[in-house]
C-alpha cells in the first residue's frame, strides 16, 4: 500500500486515484489519493481492533467501489492476505472459497447493485458463513439504504471507521510474503486458491500497466472489469495505483440503462485508455453503431481486450467503430496465474503494425515457447503447439494454497522445465503469437473461466441423474457456452422438469452464468474401456464436425456414437421448430 498509496500522497495528494462509476448513471464519485489512503487506513485500524493480524485471511464479497477496493488496501496495509470473490457467485462457492482458505472475517456488503437491480450480498455472506467455522467476523457496508439482518459476529463497518484512527502505521512486508489469493477454475473440480506475493506481483502489473497501454500521467485509465477477477487486480487497483495513475471503477453493465454506457462513461470522464472483454463488444456490436457515434471519444489512445481471445468481426468493429481507426488496439493474452499481461502488441517499437485479433508481442522477460506432443521445442515459424513460459518472471503465481503439488501438477509436469499454460498457439510466418484456445476441459463463459468438471459435479447431485458430461461450444455472444448431455435413472417422468432443476442447481452452486443453455438427454455417454468419458467426440457432436470423429476405437462401444448424433439432430431439429 505504501507504493499504491503514500508516495503519491506525499507528492500531490489531491491527485484523483478512483473515479466511481455507480449503477446510476451519471452519478460519478472522485477520491483523491489523499482520501483513498483515509479510507484505507481507517478499515486497517477497525480489522485490527477486531483481531485481524499479518497473515490472516479476509474474504472480500462486495461490488466495485472505492470501499472494496480500501478493503483489499487495508489487508494489504496489515499483511493480511485477501481473497475476493465475485460478488456474483452462490453462497456455496463463496462458502468453499472462505473454508479452503481458513478466512478469519468477511468484508460485504448489504446489498450490491448493478444494472438497476439489488443483489443480496449480506443475505448470501450469512448462508455461506453457516458452515465456516474459521469466520470470526463479517464486517458489513452500506451501499443502499436498506436495513439488513445484523447478528452477534456483524459489524457495521462505516460506523467503526468512523471511530478509527485515520494513521495506521504499515506492517512491515518480505517480497515474497503473500499479498492475496483469487480463486481460478481448474480441470477437477475444486477451484484453486492461486497465490500472489508482494514485491514481483505488483512490479509487473505497474510495468506492465505503464507500458502496455502507454499510461502517461493525468490519462485517465478505464478498464472496467470487476475486482472479482485478476483484471481488477491488477489494472483496476493494483497497477494503476502503482503508478499513481486515476483508475475507473465501474459498477453497472454495459448495456444499462441502454447500450451506450461505456461510450457516454469515454465521453463524461474523458477516457484515454479503454480496457474490456470481447463478450461486451460482441454483445453491444448486435446494437448497431449508432449507440456508440452517438458519443464523443476523440479522448481515447488506446483500447484494449482481455479475457478470452477476441473474433476479427469484434476486433474490426472495436477497432474501426469505437476507436476510429486511430487508436491502438491491444489484444492481451495472460492468466490469473501469471499476475500480469504476458503476450500483446504494446510495447513494440513506435507505429509497428498490429494485426487483427493477435497478441502477438511477448512482454520484457517472457519467453514463450510451442512444445509437441512428445515434449519436444518446436523451432521455426508458421508451426502451432502448446503454449508453455520457459522463464519465470516477477508476476507468475507462486504456489496454490494448501495444495502445492496440485500447483506442480498443473503447470510444471506436462513439460519439465517449463510453465505449461493450458492453452495452445500458433506462431505465425513473423514469428508473432497467436492464442488458439484451451488444450484442457476448461471453457470460457463471457470471460468466466470454467471447469466443465465443475458443472458436471453441480449436475450430479440431481437424484435422477447419475451421469453427465458437459462440453464448451461456440457462442455468438459469449465466446463459449455450456452444453450439458446427461443420462437418466430408467422411468423418469417430466424431463422438463428435471433440465429446470438442474438449472437451478447450477446457478445455486456455482452462478447463473455456469447454467448450461442446452441440456441433451441422452441413454448412455460415450466411454473407453477405463470408463473415461470421451468428451472430444461430444464436443464434435455439437460443433457439427461429426464427419471428422477420428479415432474411435478406444470407445467400449462405438455405436455410442451414432446414437449420440441422432438424439442431437432430432434436439436441434426440435429447437429450430
Amino acid at each position: 500500500t505504501v507504493n499504491c498509496l503514500d508516495q503519491h500522497v506525499e507528492k500531490s495528494p489531491n491527485r484523483v486515484a478512483l473515479i466511481w462509476e455507480r449503477d446510476e448513471p451519471g452519478t460519478a464519485v472522485h477520491v483523491t489519493y489523499r482520501e483513498l489512503l483515509d479510507l484505507t487506513c481507517r478499515l486497517a485500524n477497525t480489522l485490527k481492533k477486531y483481531g485481524i493480524e499479518k497473515g490472516d485471511r479476509v474474504a472480500i464479497y462486495m461490488s466495485v467501489s472505492p470501499l472494496s477496493v480500501a478493503a483489499m488496501l487495508a489487508c494489504a496495509r496489515i499483511g493480511a492476505v485477501h481473497t475476493v470473490v465475485f460478488a456474483g457467485f452462490s453462497a456455496e462457492s463463496l462458502a468453499g472459497r472462505i473454508m479452503d482458505s481458513g478466512c478469519k472475517a468477511v468484508i460485504t456488503y448489504n446489498q450490491g447493485v448493478r444494472g438497476g437491480r439489488t443483489t443480496e450480498l449480506k443475505a448470501t455472506v450469512d448462508e455461506a458463513v453457516k458452515n465456516c467455522p474459521s469466520v470470526r467476523h463479517v464486517f458489513v457496508a452500506q451501499r443502499t439504504d436498506n436495513k439488513v439482518q445484523m447478528g452477534d459476529h456483524d459489524i457495521p463497518l462505516e460506523e467503526e471507521m468512523t471511530k478509527a484512527d485515520s494513521i495506521c502505521i504499515p506492517e512491515s512486508m518480505d517480497s515474497e510474503d503473500v499479498l492475496f489469493m483469487l480463486y481460478t477454475s481448474g480441470s477437477t473440480g475444486k477451484p484453486k486458491g492461486i497465490v500472489h506475493t508482494q514485491a514481483g506481483y505488483l512490479l509487473y502489473a505497474a510495468l506492465t500497466h505503464k507500458y502496455v497501454f502507454d499510461y502517461q500521467q493525468g490519462d485517465v485509465f478505464g478498464c472496467v472489469a470487476d475486482i472479482g477477477w485478476i483484471t481488477g487486480h491488477s489494472y483496476v487497483v493494483y497497477g494503476p495505483l502503482c503508478n499513481g495513475a486515476t483508475s475507473v471503477l465501474f459498477e453497472s453493465t454495459p448495456v444499462y440503462p441502454d447500450p451506450g454506457r461505456y461510450w457516454e462513461l469515454v465521453q463524461r470522464l474523458k477516457i484515454n485508455q479503454f480496457y474490456g472483454a470481447p463478450t461486451a463488444i460482441r454483445l453491444l456490436l448486435n446494437y448497431g453503431e449508432e449507440w456508440v457515434k452517438k458519443y464523443d471519444r476523440s479522448s481515447l489512445k488506446v483500447l484494449g481486450s482481455v479475457g478470452e481471445p477476441i473474433n476479427k468481426e469484434a476486433w474490426q468493429w472495436f477497432y474501426q467503430v469505437v476507436g476510429e481507426g486511430r487508436c491502438a488496439l491491444v489484444d492481451t493474452w495472460w492468466q490469473t496465474e501469471t499476475g500480469g499481461i504476458c503476450i500483446a502488441p504494446r510495447p513494440s517499437e513506435e507505429k509497428a503494425e498490429i494485426i487483427p485479433a493477435m497478441a502477438m508481442r511477448p512482454f520484457f522477460g517472457i519467453v514463450p515457447v510451442l512444445m509437441d506432443e512428445n515434449g519436444e521445442v518446436i523451432e521455426g515459424n508458421d508451426v502451432s503447439g502448446a503454449l508453455c513460459i520457459a522463464q519465470p518472471w516477477p508476476g507468475m503465481a507462486r504456489t496454490i494454497h494448501g495444495d502445492h503439488q496440485r500447483f506442480i501438477d498443473a503447470y510444471f509436469k506436462a513439460y519439465p522445465g517449463y510453465y505449461f499454460t493450458g492453452d495452445g498457439a500458433y506462431r505465425s510466418q513473423k514469428g508473432y503469437y497467436q492464442i488458439t484456445g484451451r488444450m484442457d476441459d476448461i471453457i470460457n463463459i463471457s470471460g468466466h473461466r470454467l471447469g466443465t468438471a465443475e458443472i458436471e459435479d453441480a449436475m450430479a447431485d440431481h437424484p435422477d441423474v447419475p451421469e453427465t458430461a458437459v462440453v464448451g461450444y461456440p457462442h455468438k455472444i459469449k465466446g463459449e457456452g455450456a452444453f450439458a448431455f446427461i443420462v437418466l435413472k430408467e422411468q423418469t417422468p417430466c424431463v422438463d422438469h428435471i433440465k429446470e432443476e438442474l438449472k437451478t442447481i447450477v446457478a445455486s452452486k456455482i452462478a447463473k452464468y455456469a447454467v448450461p443453455d442446452h441440456i441433451l438427454v441422452v441413454k448412455r455417454l460415450p466411454k473407453t474401456r477405463s470408463g473415461k468419458i470421451m468428451r472430444r467426440l461430444l464436443r464434435k457432436v455439437v460443433t457439427e464436425q461429426s464427419s471428422n470423429m477420428g479415432d474411435v476405437t478406444t470407445l467400449d462401444d462405438p455405436s455410442v456414437v451414432k446414437e449420440i448424433m441422432d438424439t442431437y439432430q432430432k434436439y436441434k431439429e426440435k429447437s429450430s421448430s
